[in-house]
């Protein structure tokens, strides 16, 4: 029997191996993350999608982009495995592009379950705002929402669209009395709603109910309004410029008692949570409540941790920090709503308790609060 025998010096040189093997596959990640951003921004998935099994000649052609551009992105998509080669031309021999179904769903159908292509400006918003937010740690302050830049706020909302708009329905109807009065009418309060796809979402699920969104940045508040314009919502649906602790401001724009509160990967982020939970307390009409969803992670910190945790708490250092700090100190929570955190904002908002909900959703949980 052999006896191996590692030294302290062999099992630190393989750990440093391993971890300089996880950083270039995670900048190999990265860049072609970036390379999706700019088919994004070309509108070249949409081109590829509507065409067919393309050249690159052909396809420079649809696009309106250079030749030689078109030759090594498409090279380079297909390398990725994002686009396919489906054959050739006769005459040229040149390969044929061609965007498979599935990954159209994912590019390119925005109604689709699995459309995440706000991944790439998500991604490109948080590296942006990396200088600002270095600056930031060395002065102790936040950094402004708005300092993150269009593609933050774009990648985010089409992160969530689909979620708001095809799956709204059932969530709320884990919470059968709300649903209930509804149907029949009420006003519901959406908070932090960012771009409006989430008030849009409820109201379409309740065309009976008045729908009240409302967010703390300027250009989600426009951004919003034209989309519920565009929607033909604007007879029953209204979108505001808000603090969500600001109770007085919460209740002139709801207009009446709230049959329900909603707060959607927001709670997270609001830079007085308790205080914005008490504003939603004292609006609530009589049987009326509060939900919640948010983000998750284990109850107990870990280290290592799984993928999602890494990659919420990476977010928290590069942006949902920064950005709740800006907007208050007196509570920055980060992107991870732990439940013993949750428990402790219900408590000291007046609330009696929540309660977790039954919705399967692979990064959030839903709380009914009241």
């Amino acid at each position: 029997m052999t006896i191996e025998i590692r030294t302290h010096d062999d099992i630190e040189e393989a750990r440093a191996g391993e971890l300089a093997e996880r950083i270039l596959g995670q900048f190999s990640a990265g860049v072609e993350l970036l390379t999706v951003e700019l088919g994004r921004r070309l509108g070249l998935y949409e081109v590829l999608w509507a065409s067919g099994a393309v050249t690159a000649a052909e396809f420079a052609e649809g696009a309106a982009i250079a030749p030689r551009y078109a030759t090594e992105w498409l090279d380079q998509q297909a390398a990725a495995g994002i686009v396919e080669i489906a054959g050739s031309d006769v005459p040229t021999r040149a390969p044929r592009f061609r965007l498979p179904d599935g990954h159209a769903a994912v590019l390119v159908d925005r109604d689709s379950p699995a459309y995440l292509l706000g991944g790439a400006p998500l991604l490109l918003g948080i590296a942006q705002a990396v200088p600002a937010v270095a600056d930031a740690f060395a002065t102790a302050r936040g950094v402004d929402y708005a300092d993150f830049g269009d593609e933050l706020r774009f990648g985010i909302a089409e992160l969530n669209r689909p979620g708001f708009l095809l799956a709204m329905r059932s969530w709320v109807e884990t919470l059968p009395d709300i649903t209930e009065k509804l149907d029949r009418g009420g006003i519901i309060l959406d908070a932090g709603a960012g771009e409006g796809w989430s008030t849009i979402g409820l109201a379409r699920a309740f065309p009976a109910a008045t729908v009240v969104g409302f967010d703390l940045d300027e250009k989600s508040v426009e951004a919003a309004r034209r989309h519920i314009k565009e929607a033909g919502l604007q007879d029953r649906v209204r979108f505001f410029l808000a603090n969500a602790a600001d109770a007085n401001a919460l209740r002139d724009a709801a207009g009446g008692p709230v049959t329900l509160v909603t707060a959607f990967q927001a709670l997270h982020d609001m830079g007085e949570p308790v205080l914005a939970l008490a504003a939603f307390r004292e609006l609530l009409a009589e049987g009326g409540a509060v939900l919640v969803g948010d983000e998750h992670g284990e109850d107990e910190k870990a280290a290592p941790a799984d993928d999602n945790e890494r990659r919420q708490l990476a977010v928290s250092v590069l942006h949902c920090l920064p950005a709740t700090w800006a907007e208050s100190d007196a509570v920055v929570n980060g992107t991870v709503l732990r439940s013993h955190t949750m428990t402790s904002w219900v408590r000291d908002a007046g609330f009696a308790g929540h309660q977790v909900l039954d919705i399967e959703h692979p990064f959030w949980r839903f709380y009914r609060v009241g």
